[in-house]
């Protein structure tokens, strides 16, 4: 079994991220399909981020990923196909939710805060040691004059708080490897995490 380290963490959050953007798991939607077809829901943009993260804790979420699951086979070896399964889904709404709120998630600052919003309510502690308060229009805190360092802080603060997060009893303990579907279910039903998770990045890429 693959241990989990920092890196691993890292590759796996890279590796999601790349297909969450570019394409999707053979499949699933990407993040750009899965943006397109809840903007055509009833409401208002805060009604319609609502139901993609209720649709996230249903079963409906990883039906479409389950019968995709080609696209695991050709991870890098270093990554455990269940920690990338998780990421991608979770990534895969936040992204979406960035695209409906107008942001460009190839930049690499979006990319670093749907990260971010992977740490649920500890991404508020992150994010303001670097400035950046959750609640208060992105526009407003200087998020496109954020450096290169700055970014990397972030990201490295992300990874170490998700290995603590999975190599514990997180959102899906890693040591179950087998079966595979029973740990990508596990993973997105868990209501609590993912509308934490949700809700993060409502507030960060919302205005």
């Amino acid at each position: 079994m693959v241990a989990i380290t920092q890196q691993t963490i890292t590759k796996a959050l890279d590796w999601a991220y790349e297909k969450v953007v570019v394409g999707g798991v053979p499949g699933t939607q990407d993040a750009y399909e899965l943006a397109a077809e809840f903007s055509k829901g009833k409401g208002e943009l805060r009604d319609q981020i609502n139901s993609i993260i209720r649709w996230q804790n249903t079963k409906s979420a990883t039906s479409g990923f389950l019968t995709g699951l080609g696209g695991i086979v050709t991870l890098p070896v270093a990554i455990p196909a269940n920690l990338a399964s998780v990421l991608y889904i979770q990534l895969r709404m936040i992204a979406a939710i960035a695209i409906m709120g107008g942001h460009d998630v190839k930049d690499d600052k979006v990319r670093t805060m749907a990260y971010a919003s992977l740490c649920g309510n500890a991404a508020k502690d992150i994010l303001k040691d670097v400035g950046i308060v959750i609640g208060k229009k992105m526009a407003e805190q200087g998020l496109k004059k954020l450096s290169g360092e700055v970014i990397k802080k972030i990201n490295q603060k992300v990874g170490f708080r998700l290995l603590t997060k999975f190599g514990s009893k997180g959102v899906v303990n890693l040591s179950k490897a087998i079966p595979l579907v029973g740990g990508v279910t596990g993973a997105v039903m868990d209501g609590v995490s993912t509308n934490i998770i949700g809700n993060t990045a409502r507030n960060l890429f919302i205005e």
